[in-house]
């Protein structure tokens, strides 16, 4: 099992950025498929970004596509979610997860949360406006 453990999220102004880290233990982290959901009080949960094993494909969600960035370190065991012109729509607690299987596919591209394995707790983005 991985551990995953987010952080960066906070209190911004609409129209302002915020980058998220999410660290993840274990030394097989440039194997995984590593995903960003959200999920908002009373709404289900939202895709919103994924990248593969070195950076070289990314999919994402519609609401926020050419807003935010995920990228990856693997010497790092890091990934990151950059997230710009914030909008108040975009509050909501933000996981990332990660798609642990050995030999798994990028097709179809990642974009449903039972495709990952381990999620991480979230960390709270709340926008202001």
């Amino acid at each position: 099992q991985v551990q995953l453990v987010e952080s960066g999220g906070g209190l911004v102004q609409a129209g302002g950025s915020l980058r998220l880290s999410c660290a993840a233990s274990g030394r097989t982290f440039s194997r995984y498929i590593m995903g960003w959901f959200r999920q908002a009080p009373g709404k289900e949960r939202e895709f919103v970004a994924a990248i593969d094993w070195n950076g070289g494909r990314t999919t994402y969600g519609d609401s926020v596509k050419g807003r935010f960035t995920i990228s990856r370190d693997n010497a790092k065991n890091t990934v990151y979610l950059q997230m710009n012109t914030l909008k108040p729509e975009d509050t909501a607690l933000y996981y990332c997860a990660a798609d642990t299987t050995v030999g798994q596919s990028w097709y179809p591209a990642p974009r449903s949360g039972s495709r990952y394995d381990d999620w991480g707790q979230g960390t709270q983005v709340t926008v202001s406006s």
